[in-house]
């Protein structure tokens, strides 16, 4: 039988490519403040823990992308939904027996690199003075988020190691790097941290599929990007993700 999959947020823009790349798969359903149209869908809040938890009985997988994304956002609406929401996402799945979360976190939990050479000359599109190579960002580097909205990101990142130390949950955190609804860069800074629908829906599959084995890991989500800075060889050798889509001065190669 088909795996259950629980996608929090499938109606914003991950989440609808998640599901284009799932659909047919998996039996998919839904956990969003909106109805989503054709999938069987709770309509909750995750800042309500006893209203969402119906949501997660009887499923296999939960994909996690409920959020709020924007990096100027107050504290109040980081708290409730980066903090209380993903706190109350880990423990619903503890309480159903949940074996695996694949769990959106950012790579604005090390942006803040950016600030130092030669990440920033990288970032403003100053290639003449950048190094012919230089130091990739791991998911063992020290993160340096930016904004409240990336140190919520490191929060989840910690709360999950937390949650799979302690419980029998799985959990995959995924620094996703610059979705878009155009799909393509759109300005400099994104020829290093962009990543395409086609790429961060492959990689959430690779991560549905992971081995029951792997409890814990952080992976990368960017496409094949010449200036990236983010290392994408260890989601490439622990799940087998391969970016079908490389990116040089904005020009877009499909494979």
């Amino acid at each position: 039988m088909s795996k259950k999959i629980l996608i929090t947020g499938m109606s914003g823009l991950i989440g609808g490519a998640a599901r284009k790349q799932l659909e047919g798969k998996y039996e998919l359903s839904a956990l969003n403040r909106s109805d989503v149209p054709g999938v069987k869908c709770l309509q909750a809040d995750i800042a309500d823990l006893d209203a969402i938890q119906p949501a997660f009985e009887g499923q296999d997988v939960v994909v996690h992308l409920a959020a709020f994304a924007k990096l100027g956002a107050t504290w109040d609406i980081i708290h409730t939904a980066n903090v209380i929401g993903t706190y109350n996402v880990f423990e619903a799945s503890r309480r159903a027996g949940v074996k695996r979360i694949v769990s959106a976190s950012s790579g604005a939990t090390i942006a803040g690199w950016e600030r130092e050479f030669p990440y920033k000359a990288i970032a403003e599109g100053k290639y003449d003075e950048a190094p012919d190579s230089w130091e990739m960002m791991t998911h063992e580097s020290v993160t340096r988020p930016i904004g409240l909205y990336g140190a919520s990101k490191v929060w989840g990142e910690t709360l999950a190691r937390h949650f799979t130390d302690t419980t029998n949950l799985s959990i995959l955190c995924l620094r996703i790097g610059g979705v878009n609804a155009e799909d393509k860069p759109l300005n400099t800074r994104q020829n290093a941290i962009w990543c395409s629908q086609r790429d961060i829906a492959q990689l959430i599959e690779k991560c549905i599929e992971a081995p029951d084995s792997l409890k814990y890991d952080i992976f990368y989500g960017v496409s094949n990007n010449k200036w990236s800075y983010r290392d994408i060889t260890h989601a490439r050798e622990v799940v087998g993700f391969v970016p079908q889509v490389t990116i040089i001065f904005e020009i877009i190669i499909m494979s």
